[in-house]
């Protein structure tokens, strides 16, 4: 396994949809993982500690994981099969280690705010990693920093909620 940093998020303009970049800046090298938006937001939410009134999703994992004795101690991206990324949560409880099968996007979610670190199995990185980023700037930098600052300003938990 790799421990690899969020780079950044983008928005892959073909295909209209999020992309999270995770990085190894040792080897220099990326992994892209298009992400839907809703999970877009709750990364950039958690990036850029925004206090919400009530927990979303991913905090709410974070306090049953907690409040049942458990410890979030990574997250890691074990496959790829068809194009789709596989992860798992890893949570420490009394004495064992419990592997959680999830979508990326919703682990790296979670390890943000839980502050644990994000790993990469080699073979992810062998079939999907790259070198080439076309130029692309660190943690919202650029272009994507405003559009993210405007999604965040905009953001509205009453139009997030669900609607019976």
């Amino acid at each position: 396994m790799v421990e690899m940093k969020i780079f950044g998020l983008a928005v892959d303009e073909k295909a209209q949809s999020p992309v999270l970049i995770l990085k190894d800046e040792a080897r220099d090298l990326a992994l892209p993982i298009w992400i839907g938006p809703v999970e877009a937001m709750a990364i950039s939410l958690a990036i850029n500690a925004v206090e919400t009134p009530r927990p979303m999703t991913h905090d709410l994992l974070a306090r049953v994981v907690d409040a049942l004795g458990g410890q979030v101690t990574g997250v890691e991206v074990v496959a790829l099969r068809e194009g789709t990324f596989y992860a798992e949560v890893v949570v420490a409880q009394e004495g064992h280690v419990r592997r959680i099968d999830c979508r990326p996007s919703d682990a790296i979610a979670l390890a943000v705010r839980a502050e644990v670190p994000i790993r990469v199995a080699e073979s992810v990185l062998a079939e999907a990693g790259t070198r080439s980023l076309d130029g692309a700037q660190a943690e919202f930098g650029g272009s994507d920093r405003e559009k993210w600052t405007e999604e965040l300003e905009n953001f509205s938990l009453d139009e997030s909620k669900y609607k019976m």
